[in-house]
């Protein structure tokens, strides 16, 4: 056999190298192709629609680029997973040092040092809790809930509010108040009740049958970014003590600093009997939920050694999601995230609140922290009344599609709507952003919004434009 022939045979039996980074650039050209054949079509042309696709390749900190290498500021960070924005270096250091370790990782019949770590690190924060389980994702870690919540109490019945989003899988879908995600995947579980959010009198008729498992509640909800009065929480924990209920709050989105404290009932100075955490958690690396509660409900479920395993998840004490977990924690307090949460949403909450009161489209703007709200409602000039009517004719909520396209399009910022038919733009940045992001933020809504109280004007040709392509495809039907 020739030299050649035997560096042939050689290089054909090593092993091939594979490179993520080059298998990307390779196929990049074929990204909403391959989506569009093989997954979710609707979501490609819902991308398409609103002009989303300049083909992201890269993401750092509170910023994503396109394939130009153009920056957007990223007002969305995942629905809220990049707390403490992507590809943070010190999550990145702690998934390269544990794969560099070699640990067994889900051996199942032993428990790891890194999830007793991150359970310890979260009762750190939450003192009036005992007991951490781990899941894979926020609505894996609601099922939990419910599952422990009827197990503590020997009860069925789980209350939850409306408009509330707990997750979209059967048990957290069952509990979901917006139809446009139960429709067509039912029956859903039976018990499960709802009752209005912030709503004290209803809540307490719901729960006087003694029969209720749990009450949960997001402190502040996700869809519309409603918050309670002062009194609701506190009340409403008072409540379910008294009628034998356990008191659940889901933080899953509003946890781990995001509204300026670690959990948002400290805000109202609650201590709920389970809490529930997920997104930020996960570093933005590794899909990880905790929920937690106190011993004498956890004892309830894992009562005797052949229990030990009556609820579980394969993967979800896996090392690497530990790890981040404990990466996500570090940097939270280390980089002061909290406070920061905190100074830059008071600051961007003032300055919505001032748009408010000059310009009449704009009803409204809350919220707490880095979780922001602003809201739009019909304005009274004939001319503006006219064109609002006009949008909000086709599909209600449009509005406020024709606000975040040109934020995303002219000012490179990528925000959405608060939930289907809303009429919410909702802010879920990431909490590292600085005072010069605030200041985009700032220009960016101000240029729009007065762009928006312009009839004629771009927004609403924009908006004439989607409603004769609505009507269109509503008639071709």
């Amino acid at each position: 056999m020739t030299t050649k022939a035997l560096q042939e045979a050689a290089l054909a039996r090593a092993p091939r190298r594979f490179d993520i980074a080059e298998l990307i650039a390779e196929r990049e050209g074929e990204r909403y192709a391959l989506h569009a054949a093989h997954m979710n079509e609707m979501m490609v042309r819902v991308i398409q629609t609103i002009g989303g696709d300049v083909g992201f390749s890269r993401g750092e900190g509170q910023y994503l680029y396109d394939r130009d290498g153009t920056r957007y500021l990223d007002l969305l960070s995942g629905w809220g997973v990049f707390a403490v924005g992507r590809n943070h270096p010190v999550v990145r250091e702690a998934i390269e040092s544990a794969l560099a370790a070699d640990l067994p990782n889900l051996v199942q019949m032993d428990v790891s040092v890194l999830s007793g770590l991150l359970a310890e690190r979260l009762l750190g924060f939450v003192p009036w809790l005992d007991k951490v389980f781990f899941a894979n994702s926020g609505t894996e870690t609601v099922e939990a809930a419910m599952k422990f919540a009827r197990r503590a109490t020997g009860r069925a019945r789980i209350v939850h509010c409306n408009h509330a989003f707990h997750g979209l899988s059967l048990g957290s879908l069952s509990l979901n108040g917006d139809a446009i995600f139960r429709d067509g995947f039912g029956p859903l579980l039976p018990d499960c009740v709802e009752v209005p959010f912030d709503d004290l009198p209803a809540l307490e008729a719901a729960l006087a049958a003694g029969d209720v498992a749990g009450f949960i509640v997001e402190p502040i909800q996700g869809k519309g970014v409603n918050l309670p009065g002062d009194a609701y929480l506190r009340e409403a924990a008072r409540l379910c003590r008294k009628h034998g209920a356990l008191f659940v709050a889901d933080e899953i989105q509003t946890g781990l600093g995001r509204t300026g404290r670690f959990l948002a009932v400290e805000h109202w100075d609650v201590e709920p009997d389970m809490v529930l955490v997920a997104k930020g958690l996960s570093g933005g690396q590794t899909p990880v939920g905790a929920l937690m509660t106190r011993k004498a409900v956890f004892d309830k479920v894992f009562n005797r050694m052949d229990r030990a395993v009556v609820h579980g998840s394969t993967f979800a004490k896996n090392e690497l999601a530990m790890a981040c977990g404990l990466a996500a924690l570090e940097i939270i307090e280390g980089e002061r995230l909290i406070a920061r949460a905190e100074r830059q949403g008071e600051r961007l909450l003032r300055s919505f609140r001032a748009m408010a009161q000059r310009y009449e489209l704009v009803k409204d703007a809350r919220g707490k922290g880095l979780m922001i709200g602003i809201e739009f409602g019909s304005p009274q000039s004939l001319k503006l009344k006219a064109a609002w009517g006009v949008v909000e004719a086709v599909n209600q909520g449009l509005f406020c599609q024709l606000v975040t396209l040109p934020l995303f399009k002219d000012h490179k910022i990528l925000v959405q709507v608060a939930g289907h038919g809303s009429h919410v733009v909702k802010l879920l940045p990431t909490l590292v952003m600085d005072d010069a992001d605030c200041d985009w933020i700032e220009r960016a809504f101000d240029e729009t919004i007065a762009d928006a109280h312009r009839v004629p004007g771009a927004v609403w040709s924009l908006g004439k434009t989607l409603a004769d392509h609505a009507l269109r495809a509503r008639a071709a039907k």
